[in-house]
């Protein structure tokens, strides 16, 4: 037994608290920080962190309150700020749930990124950093190892390991207009050649935003979305999908029903796709130990599987299977992205901020580059907004055949919208 998990089991003991959850996380950490081509700062750091969670039953009632622990606490501070916890959770009771099933085991199946995945990512971010006209400014990278374990008072011991590699970069072009744009990456385990690609492909964005014009009109285009805007609209399906959103009826959907309006042909001889999305298990257990795995939420447009933490889906009568971070859209794909330019549309690649209405199912943000594709040229543009809305749109989705990846998402990396508005800057 670990030394925290040894003193945080004393206390607990020493308190009287019988029902209790403990994730001990321990992380070995290397962050680079470069200006242009140069490594400007290198750190390197371990940390520990345990979160407990004390549980309070009585009366068909329970109450939870977590605080977290670390190595340089005293015995005395471990046991207040314990203690504490146990007066919050008495303070905020819920309907009783049973926990979940007790699990033991151990899996060493992160990736292992320090070492030899540092200089292999590294050389990936710059490999693309090649063009006159545009270039890296600056790049952050965080490398990151945790052994995480989860041990609680009903039996479940777990361990498993994770690696992962995130980060951020500016590209900047200064002709005709000094421009820069920020970007960000995460994978689960090395992936240069999907870095190198993220890289290059902003290079090309940066050079155009600095040559974008404000000259886009109001009203209805055919947008096609782009990169992390795919994961962001299909989160709707899957937080409406999560028992903590059914439970309280902020959700009605059921295993069974259609979610999704039955996909069409539309004008122009667009066809719909329905939507299969899984959801992914980045790592093998959630952070109340139950073991995670993929699992289907949408088959052709109808919800498969309700998910979620454990006490949402004990109140709603469904197994626990844990909260999923990642996505992947199965649906195959009908169009190239090359072919989705060639039709009259605007293909949003940048913004200052892109959102989902959890609840409503609308989208959109401020554009800081997009195309406008006209079939036969596409001219960047700058300003002005996109303003969609899923429920009217989702019966004509067409997805790329091109895929992309990151740590929350696998899937098409573009997605034709039909008639989404869009605020030019035309006043």
């Amino acid at each position: 037994m670990s030394r925290m998990i040894y003193r945080i089991k004393t206390s607990l003991s020493r308190l009287g608290i019988g029902e209790w959850r403990a994730v001990d996380v321990v992380t070995r950490s290397s962050e680079y920080f470069f200006v242009k081509k140069q490594l400007d700062t290198r750190r390197s750091k371990d940390t520990e962190k345990c979160e407990v969670t004390v549980y309070v039953s009585r009366e068909g009632k329970k109450g939870a309150s977590s605080v977290t622990v670390t190595p340089g606490m005293k015995p005395s501070a471990i046991d207040s700020l314990i203690s504490d916890a146990k007066t919050a959770a008495e303070a905020a009771m819920n309907p009783d749930y049973a926990q979940p099933d007790p699990k033991r085991g151990r899996r060493d199946t992160g990736s292992r990124v320090i070492g030899e995945g540092e200089s292999i990512m590294i050389k990936a971010l710059f490999a693309a950093d090649r063009l006159r006209t545009a270039r890296l400014n600056s790049a952050e990278m965080f490398f990151e190892e945790s052994s995480k374990r989860v041990v609680t008072s009903w039996g479940t011991d777990v361990r498993w390991t994770t690696g992962t590699v995130k980060g951020e970069f500016v590209v900047q072009c200064k002709q005709p207009e000094d421009v820069e744009m920020h970007f960000r990456f995460g994978y689960d385990g090395i992936d240069p050649e999907s870095l190198t690609e993220r890289v290059r492909e902003a290079l090309e964005f940066v050079k155009d935003r600095a040559k974008a014009r404000k000259i886009l009109k109001s009203g209805e285009y055919d947008v096609v979305l782009c990169g992390n805007q795919i994961p962001e609209v299909l989160s709707y399906y899957a937080s409406r999908s999560n028992a903590a959103m059914i439970y309280p009826g902020y959700s009605t959907w059921k295993p069974g029903e259609r979610v999704q309006k039955a996909a069409k042909v539309k004008e122009g001889g667009l066809r719909g796709e329905n939507l299969t999305v899984k959801l992914l298990a980045s790592e093998p257990f959630d952070a109340e130990g139950i073991p995670m795995k993929d699992t289907l939420m949408l088959k052709d447009g109808r919800l498969k599987n309700v998910t979620g933490q454990c006490r949402f889906c004990r109140y709603i009568g469904v197994r626990p299977t844990g909260n999923f971070s990642k996505l992947e859209c199965v649906s195959a794909g009908s169009m190239s992205f090359d072919d989705m330019k060639k039709r009259p549309c605007l293909v949003t690649v940048a913004f200052s901020d892109f959102q989902t209405d959890d609840f409503t199912g609308n989208f959109g943000g401020e554009i800081r580059l997009a195309y406008l594709c006209d079939g036969k040229k596409a001219v960047p543009v700058t300003g002005g907004s996109v303003n969609g809305k899923l429920g009217d749109a989702q019966n004509c989705l067409v997805f790329s055949t091109d895929r992309y990846r990151t740590a929350e998402y696998e899937g098409p990396y573009a997605l034709l919208v039909k008639n989404v508005n869009v605020a030019g800057t035309d006043g």
